[in-house]
């Protein structure tokens, strides 16, 4: 079964959003549906040379989505406001460093979707000589906060979500 269907998940997933997409559920477009859900995963198993990630605290996960949506909406609010309305001179846009813990591709990879789609920040790069993010804030009145915000609400839950005790150096 794994061979024809290694991710059933997504199978199914893709195969509802075929559905949706079209807005009918007739035999021609579940058949479509199901071959798609067959056929795309067995395609690009290829490209996950690392295996599909093991999501290890759904929860955690399901409320860092929900308080990255809230963070979002709120700087989005922010830059509009600063765009809009401040004076262009008092803005105080910087790079700051923030020291890393996680390790694991698939967390660092969130970690740099949810910080790049927060309007006002972009993850610049990670410095490997001290393993730091470099990150470009658009108007930084706190880098203590930023660091703190980093750490606490995105990686901390990353870290529960992707990585192994045995990566975290815990003992088992």
């Amino acid at each position: 079964m794994k061979r024809w269907l290694p991710h059933p998940v997504v199978s199914l997933t893709l195969c509802v959003l075929w559905l949706l997409l079209n807005q009918t559920a007739d035999a021609a477009n579940l058949l479509l549906g199901a071959l798609l859900g067959i056929v795309v995963p067995l395609l690009v198993r290829n490209l996950q040379p690392l295996g599909y990630p093991r999501m290890r605290a759904p929860l955690t996960f399901i409320r860092l989505m929900g308080m990255a949506g809230v963070e979002i909406v709120r700087s989005c609010f922010n830059v509009s406001r600063i765009i809009l309305f401040a004076d262009y001179r008092q803005v105080n846009a910087q790079f700051i460093r923030i020291p890393l813990t996680i390790t694991d591709p698939y967390g660092l990879a969130m970690l740099s979707c949810l910080i790049n789609m927060t309007p006002g920040t972009v993850w610049v790069e990670i410095l490997p000589e001290r393993y730091e993010l470099s990150l470009h804030v658009f108007d930084l009145h706190d880098e203590a906060w930023w660091i703190d915000t980093i750490k606490t609400r995105y990686e901390q839950p990353l870290i529960e979500i992707f990585e192994t005790e045995a990566a975290r150096g815990d003992p088992a």
